[in-house]
């Protein structure tokens, strides 16, 4: 990372009932997206929403919820 370059290597993403996946946003660090992807989470919708870090799949540093 040089001066003045943010890094966000965090990413929540949505999964639609189609199993359409959407990145919802990206994130400085993952404690900020987990509390975005639980507010949405919370709501009741039928969507998934879950936390990734940008180069890592699902298995490996993802948590879902």
């Amino acid at each position: 990372m040089t001066e003045g370059t943010v890094s966000l290597p965090w990413l929540v993403i949505r999964q639609d009932d189609n199993g359409n996946r959407y990145r919802v946003g990206r994130y400085a660090t993952r404690a900020e997206a987990q509390k975005i992807a639980d507010s949405l989470d919370d709501r009741g919708h039928k969507q998934l929403y879950w936390v990734e870090r940008i180069g890592h799949s699902n298995g490996d540093g993802a948590s879902r919820n």
